[in-house]
């Protein structure tokens, strides 16, 4: 008589280098056949000691560490950090300040939905989604770009408002060896008036274009048979689970910051928040598409407001904000002011905080405490995909290898913010 085989379960290892782990992720996988029994996350292999590092250095120098945690979403990251420091030192931004950080953060949303919608879509197998959202993208990264001079890590927010009003031209292609002038002719004809015509004309053809990735995605047979009934998560699971933004929204809870605890201004703004059914891959996917249209919504709005109502984007106190450069040329006054913000930064009232953002990936907040001193005694970064990652194992349970990879995706990870 032959021994029956043995059965084992085998154990495989997803990433770190893996194109579909964003980041450095190692998920140590126990594979029954194609099955997964459970999934392990490891993580701590991009760590930056980002908290600590922020403890040894004055306020203002720390904002630009925010920027490269969650580095898709780099002005959301920011706004959290300033608003603490804001609480503490009792200090409100002008209005107008308030009007711009919005629509910052409401690009930022569209730029880290782009990202993500290509990325998901190019893991699951569909390349021209992809290519799409890169050329809207570019757009949005041309703004960013004329308002700090960065691309990406901004560093544009600061305690008390941002670094500086929106320019009134934006930056043009010049010809070149690669362009002639007729190329650079058309692609300036968007970049003849300021920074709020050209995300105007942005905003008007937006909508198009997320009809052009739903055309591609929506009722694709093959992407619903990708993403309906995959990584299934019921409402009062993801509450316990610690979800926030479309991770939760997704699983039916209407729970946004934006709406619940609103900060800066948008509780003028008229804006709706999506909510999903089944909390599948498929009613992520469909919430963060809206999410996209209403952000278009809230960037019009600000731009409307912010045409009517010019004004200062930073309040008058030099204990926080530096002196005009000319004032601080010709006034010993203002030259001390700005030489002991930018050498020893300012003192903070002693105390504790925490502010936190509607993040695109979900709720963003730091906790701040300060001793009373020129640094932080203690920063604490409460990072939405940390949670997210968390609940991995519960959600890839019983799926199939290839399924783990949409479940990734679905929770749009970026480990600078995971790993700290």
């Amino acid at each position: 008589m032959r021994p029956m085989p043995e059965i084992r379960n085998f154990t495989l290892n997803f990433g770190p280098q893996h194109p579909s782990a964003h980041g450095v992720l190692r998920l140590v996988l126990e594979m029954d056949g194609e099955v997964v029994q459970r999934a392990d996350p490891h993580i701590g292999l991009l760590h930056r000691a980002t908290e600590k590092l922020a403890e040894s250095k004055p306020f203002n120098q720390s904002i630009g560490y925010m920027d490269r945690l969650d580095y898709v979403s780099m002005m959301c990251n920011e706004h959290a950090y300033v608003l603490a420091i804001e609480k503490l030192l009792g200090v409100e931004p002008p209005i107008r300040a308030q009007y711009i950080r919005v629509m910052f953060d409401e690009v930022t949303r569209i730029l880290n939905h782009l990202l993500w919608l290509g990325s998901h879509a190019l893991d699951i197998g569909a390349m021209t989604v992809f290519l799409y959202c890169f050329r809207e993208r570019e757009d949005l990264m041309d703004c960013y770009e004329a308002v700090s001079g960065a691309r990406m890590h901004a560093t544009y927010y600061r305690p008390g408002g941002v670094y500086r009003d929106l320019p009134e031209e934006m930056p043009k292609y010049e010809p070149s060896r690669w362009r002639s002038e007729r190329e650079v002719r058309k692609l300036n004809e968007a970049r003849e008036g300021s920074l709020l015509d050209f995300l105007e004309r942005f905003t008007e053809r937006f909508p198009k274009r997320v009809d052009e990735y739903e055309t591609l995605l929506t009722d694709n047979r093959i992407w619903k048979q990708r993403t309906v009934g995959i990584g299934v998560v019921p409402p009062e699971r993801a509450l316990a689970l610690g979800f926030t933004g479309p991770m939760l929204r997704g699983s039916g809870i209407a729970w946004d910051l934006r709406k619940k605890q609103p900060y800066e201004v948008y509780d003028r703004l008229d804006f709706d928040i999506p909510v999903g059914t089944n909390g599948d891959c498929y009613d992520r996917y469909l919430v963060r598409i809206e999410e996209m249209r209403q952000s278009n919504r809230i960037i019009r709005q600000c731009i409307d407001w912010l045409r009517r109502n010019p004004g200062p984007v930073m309040v008058d106190d030099h204990k926080v904000a530096p002196p005009p450069r000319e004032e601080m040329k010709r006034d010993m006054e203002a030259l001390i002011h700005h030489f002991k913000l930018f050498t020893e930064g300012y003192c903070v009232p002693e105390g504790e905080v925490y502010a936190a953002v509607e993040h695109p990936k979900g709720e963003f907040g730091i906790y701040l405490v300060s001793d009373g001193a020129n640094k932080p005694y203690r920063v604490k970064i409460r990072a939405p995909g940390f949670a997210h990652l968390s609940a991995m194992d519960e959600m890839a349970r019983g799926h199939m290898l290839a399924d783990v990879v949409a479940i990734i995706g679905t929770q749009d990870i970026v480990f600078g913010e995971i790993d700290r």
